[in-house]
């Protein structure tokens, strides 16, 4: 903190904390927020699409098959919390181009490649997530990635949102 008051950083990532505690997955709450120049654009969390039941109701099917995290994302009926930050800047006609995905995990390779063509400059993320290919994607196509907590300022410095 810096003369008591949180980093954008900080700000925008604990917002991410309060977005995921809406997500209806079973395995992992996903909180998501784009900003750009301090603004947020879109928030978005991890659950099924509008009107459809969601896992809580009726249960993972990943977990019943026993696949382990980061494989098979396909066959899960929800959407991540990346994928609906997307949807909902496409819903409102808001633009994507050079902006910051402040998320509670890294992005899978499907959020990576959809991120990339949305034109987001930089993702920074608390926790590791178990795609190694959406990682690469990510340094391949230039998108900076910062996991917060690994040397990424997490003591006041702005990362210049």
């Amino acid at each position: 903190m810096v003369d008591g008051r949180p980093s954008w950083d900080e700000y925008f990532l604990e917002i991410t904390r309060v977005v995921a505690t809406r997500s209806t997955c079973l395995r992992r709450r996903v909180g998501a927020v784009l900003v750009r120049e301090k603004r947020i654009l879109a928030t978005g969390y991890n659950g099924a699409p509008t009107g459809l039941p969601h896992s809580l109701e009726v249960g993972c099917l990943r977990d019943q098959l026993g696949i382990p995290s980061g494989e098979r994302q396909e066959i899960c009926r929800g959407l991540h919390g990346e994928q609906n930050v997307l949807i909902q800047c496409a819903l409102h006609g808001v633009s994507t181009r050079g902006a910051v995905l402040y998320c509670t995990h890294e992005p899978c390779i499907t959020c990576a490649k959809m991120l990339i063509n949305a034109g987001v400059v930089k993702v920074i993320f608390l926790a590791e997530y178990p795609d190694p290919l959406g990682r690469q994607m990510l340094i391949d196509a230039g998108v900076e990635r910062v996991h917060w907590g690994e040397g990424s300022g997490e003591n006041g410095q702005s990362a210049g949102v």
